[in-house]
């Protein structure tokens, strides 16, 4: 497997973490997204939406984060990333698409370089927006874990799953603008039950081979 991605991409966290957790050995492929690297013609051939991650496995070319994760999933079936019962897999997959839908969607690169460059907002503002969005986010996420019976260890039960899988680099990236994570106990302990774990400090962008 070859994974295009980018170490500060938590599109690409993820992924990377999905990777690990199923044991699965890929080749590391970077675009330096300041740089626009994911704008080369090159590459616009593997997405043309110019984004990271793109798995590609094998010559099957696959694009956006879910769709990577829930094909590895499928075709490397353990660990399993969803619980088997269907209402707890509706949980599990709300969990994570509160994250990667309405969350980073806002705070991602693009949209700050827009906030930036075309709006002229300065980094006292960007930092407001940022961690506006992600505070909003993890008041809903921790209103949801917290008192479920069905959390344990993890966001659903005792092994890792997809909502780990997403939650983790949100809150990785929620410390880049010093984000006050005292909100929220509950998604602070998983956090730090995931990172425990060699699959998710294998993953981190700080362990990547294009980390600056």
């Amino acid at each position: 497997m070859k994974l295009h991605g980018y170490f500060r991409s938590s599109a690409s966290f993820r992924v990377r973490i999905a990777l690990n957790l199923k044991q699965i050995d890929y080749t590391s492929i970077a675009h330096h997204l300041r740089r626009n690297e994911q704008r080369s013609p090159d590459y616009l051939t593997l997405n043309p939406q110019g984004f990271v991650p793109v798995l590609d496995d094998e010559g099957d070319v696959l694009s956006q984060s879910m769709a990577i994760i829930e094909y590895i999933d499928e075709t490397r079936p353990s660990p399993p990333f969803l619980p088997g019962h269907p209402g707890d897999r509706a949980r599990v997959r709300a969990l994570a698409q509160l994250i990667c839908c309405d969350v980073h969607p806002l705070n991602n690169l693009r949209v700050l370089r827009y906030l930036h460059d075309l709006l002229g907002q300065d980094e006292a503002a960007i930092a407001s927006w940022y961690n506006h969005w992600i505070a909003e986010g993890f008041t809903a996420f921790e209103a949801l874990v917290a008192d479920d019976d069905r959390t344990g260890t993890f966001c659903h039960g005792d092994t890792p799953g997809l909502a780990d899988i997403c939650l983790v680099p949100q809150i990785a990236n929620s410390q880049n603008y010093a984000l006050d994570l005292a909100p929220y106990p509950t998604l602070s302990r998983i956090f730090d039950a995931c990172m425990q774990l060699e699959a998710f400090q294998r993953a981190h962008p700080k362990r990547q081979p294009d980390a600056e």
